[in-house]
């Protein structure tokens, strides 16, 4: 009997609190568009967009023979880790910063590249991400580049096949407009929910005949209406034509 007690109580609490913030709906959903075109215009126009750009390289090891056998296939999967490391080394990375005249460090460029090794394959991807699409393309080139010789050199294998060149990016990775808006909206909306549900849960203020029974308990026996901004204009206006 308590048990199903406390589940109503939970239920009036949960509707309660819901009435609360049904009657501020319309400030919520202010809020909210205010924090959507806030946050759109905010990556539309304030953040610089960035663009990306992936290349692909091929690498496989072949045996004296010229086929390829099974354990060539297995050995290039195996060591697709070993060629992300080397793309990002030191070495590949300030040949490419002096070969394009990059006014960054090596620590700089490594931020702006991604290689990725999709399991299975032989194949590596790399991205590079950079405020400038034209420059994205010519990293992403550059890396490719000078990574494939380091490769050849380092590994001793007998070449590195380009799969795919670097593309010239025509739409930004980021930021998303759409969906910063959209993050940006439901932020506002849960934002100032949580204010008014606060201010409401911390008023313990006394308002009304059914508060005094629900909080304390004890019913009331009358009503005495106080309207103090009324007996005072009354008594402005006696005061004022009497004076007259």
């Amino acid at each position: 009997m308590e048990n199903q007690n406390e589940r109503d109580e939970i239920e009036i609490d949960l509707v309660e609190l819901f009435y609360v913030l049904w009657g501020h709906v319309w400030l919520i959903l202010s809020i909210g568009l205010f924090c959507a075109l806030s946050c759109f215009a905010l990556s539309k126009f304030v953040i610089a967009p960035t663009y990306k750009s992936t290349t692909k390289i091929y690498i496989l090891n072949k045996s004296d023979s010229s086929s390829v056998t099974y354990s060539d296939v297995q050995l290039g999967t195996q060591l697709t880790k070993d060629y992300a490391e080397l793309i990002n080394s030191r070495y590949v990375l300030e040949a490419v910063i002096q070969e394009l005249g990059l006014n960054m460090e090596y620590k700089d460029l490594l931020k702006k590249i991604d290689v990725t090794t999709p399991s299975d394959t032989r194949i590596v991807s790399i991205t590079v991400e950079d405020h400038d699409p034209v420059q994205a393309m010519n990293i992403a080139n550059s890396v490719r580049e000078n990574a494939s010789t380091h490769i050849q050199n380092v590994m001793d294998i007998d070449a590195v096949n380009v799969a795919e060149t670097a593309n010239m990016p025509t739409e930004k990775a980021s930021p998303g407009c759409s969906k910063w808006a959209l993050i940006g909206g439901l932020l506002g909306c849960l934002g100032i929910s949580a204010i008014i549900l606060i201010r409401y849960l911390m008023d313990d203020t006394i308002k009304s005949s059914d508060d005094i029974e629900k909080y304390l308990g004890l019913s009331t026996l009358a009503l005495i209406p106080m309207k103090e901004d009324e007996v005072n204009s009354k008594k402005k206006k006696k005061k004022h034509k009497q004076s007259k």
